[in-house]
């Protein structure tokens, strides 16, 4: 995960691929693709004038190669500590 400005992000493609999800305040906007799930990116309820990007949605970033950075495994919420 990494954080954008609102203009400094740009979906280039499968735009029409997108799905929004909103819950509680409908104030975040969490964006998934329809076809796989995928999280791409929020807008968020915290900073809405930032995103929330998935690193591994960035075309030719592999997130496996960026040093100190924390690799979540899907299971254990770094939270849960």
């Amino acid at each position: 995960m990494t954080s954008a400005e609102l203009d400094g992000l740009k979906v280039v493609s499968g735009n029409d691929k997108l799905s929004l999800y909103q819950f509680n305040t409908f104030t975040a906007k969490h964006y998934f693709c329809s076809i796989c799930g995928i999280y791409t990116h929020h807008q968020r309820r915290s900073n809405p004038n930032q995103f929330g990007v998935n690193v591994a949605c960035i075309d030719g970033v592999n997130p496996y190669e960026l040093t100190n950075v924390a690799m979540p495994d899907g299971i254990n919420h770094p939270a849960d500590r």
